[in-house]
């Protein structure tokens, strides 16, 4: 249930979004799926409605409409609608793989244009001197080299979204075997996200922060600034 998708929207509260959307309703699927309790389907709409919930507020919250939010409560929405009718429980490991993949790719074409996903990211007045480093850029001679090294890095950030594909492809096809719609079915999707957060999630998270080390470090050689230099606003702050 939980993807990258989720993981990658800029929450002020981490600890928060990952209780409301991954621990809360695995616990609802493994707990409460029983005929004593909410039943199959109803147990299902009811943690699914956590981080849909979730995902809407963040949504209204920043005002707009990003690409990797929409796949991720469109993810919710899909899991939800294979539980309810009852398909092939193989459609999880699809919809699972699907979902990062899509998103890799996108960020693999982007590699392709004069706007890698990475200076979207992080080349941008809001983090960076942008004037700054590019006049340090030109009079070293190293814009080139600098848009080589963006590049890279929006192809090593593709890189992480198709391991995390081919991962949730293997994890729920390994997990996720008992009827859709059933009691068991639900314990299974919520041991699926509860396992995706340590050998999916945070695997992904690291190979992240060590791509921006990887153009941090590049950006301080190519440039001659340190990071701090670099930084928008501080020179003012510590000034």
């Amino acid at each position: 249930m939980s993807t990258p998708a989720q993981s990658t929207r800029a929450n002020g509260n981490p600890l928060l979004e990952t209780l409301v959307s991954i621990v809360v309703p695995a616990v609802i699927l493994m707990k409460f799926s029983g005929p004593q309790h909410l039943g199959p389907v109803p147990a299902l709409l009811v943690a699914l409605s956590f981080p849909l919930g979730w995902g809407l507020v963040d949504l209204v919250r920043r005002r707009k409409v990003g690409f990797i939010a929409v796949l991720g409560l469109i993810s919710t929405l899909l899991t939800g609608g294979i539980g309810v009718l009852a398909l092939d429980p193989r459609w999880i490991a699809v919809k699972e793989a699907a979902v990062p993949g899509l998103i890799g790719l996108a960020v693999l074409v982007s590699a392709r244009t004069r706007w890698p996903l990475i200076r979207m990211l992080v080349y941008n007045r809001q983090v960076l001197d942008v004037d700054k480093v590019d006049a340090q850029l030109a009079a070293r001679g190293t814009a080139q080299a600098f848009e080589a090294r963006l590049r890279n890095g929006t192809l090593l950030l593709a890189g992480t979204f198709f391991f995390s594909a081919a991962m949730n492809y293997g994890l729920a096809t390994w997990i996720v075997k008992s009827p859709a719609g059933s009691e068991a079915f639900n314990a299974e999707l919520g041991r699926l996200s509860l396992l995706s957060y340590p050998m999916i999630a945070l695997p992904s998270m690291a190979m992240t922060i060590a791509i921006l080390f990887y153009l941090a470090r590049g950006a301080r050689r190519l440039t001659g600034l340190t990071l701090g230099e670099m930084l928008h606003g501080q020179a003012e702050r510590t000034g």
